[in-house]
């Protein structure tokens, strides 16, 4: 089927731009509901031979899916921080610069690790994916994912071993990455 004219777009999104509007405000939050509605016209854009008989059901879907991502995000960033902030629930409050040196250690050391590295420790981090689901992301064999990260969690430990150590150093020793080899607490979780 041949893509919609320019025209043929306009036309679409004028005649279900309300409807859409209306349920999305219907369900999302207020400060979402225009980037809602405009990444749901987006992927009607980039995917316009999946509508065309019954265009406005499936702009109804894609937004329901829209804000379900954007849920689970917001789960995710909210997951994050209370994990973060539990790493600092038992230190001392008026401490801040050991929360300050902490958060320098860390975001410098994260700076050394490789891309790879970076990328594998953020999708079980942050993202939270089971192992099999990151592997497929990385286009990987589960044992092949479970490998990268308990060498990324061993090579961010060793960096901030260094760091904590000396915050001028550029690149942990050889021992300190041998050190860290073994079974570590990062490789608990």
């Amino acid at each position: 089927m041949a893509p919609l004219t320019d025209g043929e777009f306009t036309e679409l999104y004028r005649e279900h731009y309300a409807a859409v509007l209306r349920f999305v405000r219907r369900r999302a939050r207020p400060d979402a509901v225009d980037d809602v509605v405009a990444e749901t016209f987006v992927a009607a854009w980039q995917r316009q031979d999946e509508f065309r008989r019954y265009p406005l059901p499936w702009l109804y879907r894609t937004a329901r899916n829209m804000m379900l991502n954007a849920a689970r995000s917001e789960n995710r960033r909210t997951a994050l921080a209370v994990r973060v902030r539990g790493e600092f629930d038992d230190a001392d409050p008026t401490d801040v610069a050991g929360t300050v040196g902490f958060r320098r250690d860390l975001v410098s050391a994260w700076h050394r690790l490789t891309g790879s590295e970076q990328e594998v420790l953020a999708l079980a981090i942050w993202e939270q994916l089971p192992g099999a689901e990151a592997a497929v992301v990385l286009g990987l064999t589960r044992a092949g994912y479970t490998m990268r990260l308990s060498r990324a969690r061993r090579r961010l430990a060793a960096y901030l071993d260094v760091e904590r150590a000396d915050p001028r150093a550029t690149d942990p020793p050889p021992t300190t990455i041998a050190a860290a080899a073994p079974l570590t607490s990062l490789d608990r979780k």
